[in-house]
């Protein structure tokens, strides 16, 4: 597929900053089976972009800006150029080893119920690929996906017991019942085309998870949509959970209260549709 997308971020403050620094996670980068055409990140202000790289290996920009400002807006905008391979990941940036994805998070951590849930799932027996899909489709099951809720930093226990939540909190689940097993997760932020052909302004970037299985290497699972990614997705970051990977993250110098406004579209490119 070749898609096009728009994510929009609107800050308004209640009194003028003297100084934000922000940390973007907008980008994606080109490993098979995605490959961008083309990106560029746009600010509504007299402001500085860096770009580099976090200890991840995710693309990122810096922003400074000076002030006084009372409203900044953030565009990132793009072509992709997708194709599905089952969830399965090669020709990423990888700095870390599989292994330090085994570490629990505030937002990962399995409790009891978890911990039940995720070895009932091992002791199945089958192999470690055929246990991450019955992971995955079983919490597609029980959990159901909250749609207007932001997505933010609960903790899984919370969700699970409560059987709802963003598609933040599903993939937060799904990390802390593979860990459980001693299957390395990790989260994953990016964006997904609607399958209903609906081109309407999304809240939030989506989110899911990846696990790692010996042999074949990282593989995504989206307990949300039950179902490994495909074609439809696009990879932006990833992290031990929603916090390493967001969109933004950062500060700011002066009082006051902050309001955040977000929008995301993603659709085919007119080239796509006249096919």
């Amino acid at each position: 597929m070749r898609l096009f997308i728009e994510h929009r971020t609107d800050y308004r403050f209640s009194e003028p900053q003297a100084r934000v620094v922000q940390l973007l996670r907008m980008t994606p980068g080109c490993h098979a089976g995605q490959n961008v055409v083309d990106w560029r990140v746009d600010v509504d202000c007299d402001a500085r972009l860096k770009p580099g790289r976090d200890g991840f290996g995710n693309e990122i920009h810096m922003l400074y800006i000076r002030g006084p400002v009372e409203r900044i807006s953030l565009t990132a905008t793009g072509e992709v150029l997708t194709e599905d391979r089952a969830g399965m990941i090669a020709g990423t940036s990888e700095p870390l080893p599989p292994s330090l994805f085994l570490q629990r998070t505030n937002c990962s951590v399995a409790d009891a119920a978890i911990t039940e849930f995720a070895r009932d799932i091992a002791d199945a027996g089958d192999s470690v690929l055929s246990q991450a899909h019955r992971l995955n489709d079983s919490l597609h099951e029980r959990l159901t996906l909250d749609r207007g809720r932001r997505q933010g930093d609960r903790d899984a226990a919370k969700t699970f017991a409560e059987g709802h939540g963003a598609y933040t909190d599903l993939a937060h689940v799904f990390i802390a019942a593979a860990r459980v097993i001693g299957m390395p997760a990790r989260y994953v932020s990016g964006h997904l085309l609607r399958r209903d052909g609906a081109d309407e302004l999304q809240e939030a970037a989506h989110g899911w998870a990846e696990a790692w299985i010996d042999g074949m290497g990282w593989i995504g699972f989206d307990p949300a949509m039950g179902m490994c990614p495909d074609e439809a997705y696009v990879r932006v970051a990833i992290g031990l959970d929603y916090r390493d990977a967001a969109p933004l993250s950062g500060a700011r110098t002066g009082g006051g209260d902050e309001v955040l406004e977000v929008g995301v579209r993603v659709g085919l490119t007119d080239a796509q549709n006249r096919r």
